[in-house]
């Protein structure tokens, strides 16, 4: 279970003060941006630690004036009806019970199946997914597999599922996640797509519009670095981008090492269309963060 600090409770407190404000006098629009970079709000970071709803997000993102949000599961993206928003990525299966296991195929792709559905009628693009983990031996119906066979496994599994993703044009967006940090939600050791070049050899592999590369900037800077080189390396597999402060998956300010605005120039200079997800945990005032993350990313 993840443990949220006094700290992410006040903050969530003061947000929560905050959107209740903007229930009643809503903030005025933000300056007209360049919107060159198509800037989403990942869910889970804001509802966990801001104690943000779907309803909170949506708001929040309109009042902002970015594309949407990311992250929400194919039940709720109805909510977005009406919107003018996207969902940026959308929630599938679980980074533990993955598609390097042919055990958990059969759930895999029921979830997917019905994300790739939802999306695809929603007019969305992109699905979240993941390799899973190494050794799942102590999960129902679990077992350890070779890095080997987990390739194998992950490209027989994405070529049939592209093909679903395909015909609702919509991509699966695989995500490497770093095995480095330990913390929970910051790293997940045992992760067997855990390096850039692992899960482009998958979807290199399986060779389809249906399965794209997911550009998280955090974890690869932790695992691979060189992340200006990279984007200009891979930049015709990325599907989707996400972002966050390196160290400790916070704030994307000044107190981390990651230039994100020449990440953004990196972007565009290869002609990225996407969207790009705050995937950051807030650690002060969520939606000030948000507002000066935002404008860290419109150039």
């Amino acid at each position: 279970m993840k443990v949220i600090s006094r700290r992410c409770i006040i903050s969530g407190l003061a947000s929560g003060a905050a959107i209740q404000a903007m229930s009643a006098n809503p903030l005025p629009k933000s300056k007209e941006r360049k919107g060159r970079i198509k800037q989403v709000i990942a869910a889970w970071p804001f509802m966990k630690a801001a104690g943000w709803t779907p309803q909170d997000l949506i708001r929040i993102a309109q009042s902002l004036g970015i594309s949407g949000v990311e992250l929400f599961s194919a039940e709720q993206l109805p909510l977005l009806q009406g919107t003018g928003l996207v969902c940026g990525a959308t929630k599938s299966h679980s980074f533990v019970r993955g598609m390097n296991n042919k055990n958990h195929h059969p759930e895999v792709f029921e979830i997917l199946k019905k994300a790739i559905i939802a999306t695809g009628a929603a007019g969305f693009t992109n699905v979240m997914t993941f390799t899973g983990m190494a050794d799942t031996s102590q999960e129902p119906n679990g077992s350890l597999v070779s890095r080997e066979e987990g390739t194998r496994n992950c490209i027989e599994g994405f070529k049939k599922m592209a093909k679903l993703a395909e015909k609702h044009r919509v991509s699966m967006v695989l995500e490497p996640l770093n095995t480095r940090a330990t913390e929970a939600m910051k790293g997940h050791p045992g992760y067997q797509g855990d390096h850039i070049d692992y899960c482009m050899e998958i979807v290199r592999a399986v060779s389809s519009p249906g399965l794209k590369i997911l550009f998280d900037a955090y974890h690869i800077q932790i695992m691979d670095g060189d992340l200006i080189n990279r984007i200009n390396q891979y930049h015709e597999f990325i599907g989707h981008v996400q972002i966050a402060g390196n160290p400790g998956r916070g704030e994307i300010g000044d107190n981390q090492e990651i230039n994100y605005r020449a990440v953004m120039k990196a972007l565009l200079a290869n002609n990225y269309q996407g969207y790009v997800g705050h995937e950051w945990i807030p650690t002060g005032n969520a939606l000030q963060s948000l507002q000066e993350a935002i404008e860290i990313c419109d150039i």
